[in-house]
């Protein structure tokens, strides 16, 4: 029973720090490493305190359900926030020693000068007419 507590405990912190880490990270990047580390593993935590403090089988299902669910999740949207981002011109850290998709895309991506002259001219609603 108290370890359950203590799991959930250590869970609490581990969130604790990933908003902390929200706040005090210095670009969208890092927020998010902090973030999506940090708080996956407090919930976690949380989820398995949970499991090993409640005996009823449905509540324990539940929550290695949930569990399983933030590990598949989390890494995926993490990655599409990232990439979002640095597609969105998103500034980096003076100290990032590694651009690897300034590699890959050949140039860092567009500036917001560049962004606000491809707006599209039309809705984005008329490029999926429904069927009527």
């Amino acid at each position: 029973m108290i370890v359950g507590h203590i799991i959930m405990l250590l869970g609490a912190v581990f969130m604790l720090l990933a908003a902390v880490g929200s706040v005090r990270m210095p670009d969208l990047m890092t927020r998010m490493h902090s973030t999506t580390k940090a708080g996956a593993f407090g919930a976690g935590m949380m989820l398995i305190g949970v499991t090993l403090e409640f005996s009823a089988l449905d509540i324990q299902v539940r929550a290695i359900a949930i569990l399983l669910f933030i590990l598949l999740t989390t890494p995926v949207a993490a990655h599409a926030i990232g990439h979002a981002g640095y597609l969105s011109g998103a500034k980096m850290w003076e100290g990032t020693l590694k651009d690897e998709l300034k590699d890959q895309l050949g140039a860092h991506p567009p500036s917001d000068a560049a962004a606000a002259d491809a707006t599209p001219s039309r809705p984005a609603s008329e490029d999926f007419p429904t069927a009527r």
